[in-house]
């Protein structure tokens, strides 16, 4: 690592928890950040209008959810490891790849959507891998273990 930088997309969700665990244990013991970082925007259309009634009630929800993430995993991790967080307005894949210019490492945590999912919806991290200036890190969802009966 060069930059000693490592960018990390969340989002809220399990997947990208990970993603952040496993960064802070990149940076563990390295001269290396870690920048946290949610993309959020405004359309009106799409928000959940029974909590978002507005473009800054968007802002400070994910504010909370970005702050919420990072703070659980300081405190899973016990680490006195700075992580920085940022929530940047814009697309997700335009706001991460736009952060990670000049990084070492892009990390996102999958959301183990199938392929019809991934047809309709797209993928964030389709998109950033394709767009990204440096390598980019996708954590898989954990498989889950089945047992014989």
């Amino acid at each position: 690592m060069n930059n000693h930088l490592i960018v990390v997309g969340v989002d809220g969700s399990d997947g990208s928890r990970r993603a952040l665990e496993w960064a802070a244990g990149e940076a563990a013991g390295r001269d290396t950040a870690v920048r946290a970082v949610m993309a959020w925007y405004w359309d009106g259309i799409e928000a959940d209008v029974l909590t978002a009634t507005s473009p800054d009630e968007q802002r400070r929800q994910a504010g909370r959810v970005l702050d919420r993430q990072v703070q659980a995993v300081k405190a899973a991790q016990g680490s006195h490891l700075p992580i920085a967080a940022d929530l940047v307005e814009g697309s997700p894949a335009d706001v991460l790849t736009a952060a990670a210019r000049g990084a070492d490492l892009l990390v996102l945590g999958s959301h183990g959507h199938g392929r019809l999912h991934h047809s309709v919806l797209g993928s964030v991290s389709e998109a950033v891998i394709r767009k990204a200036t440096c390598p980019v890190v996708v954590i898989p969802t954990p498989v889950p273990v089945s047992t014989p009966e």
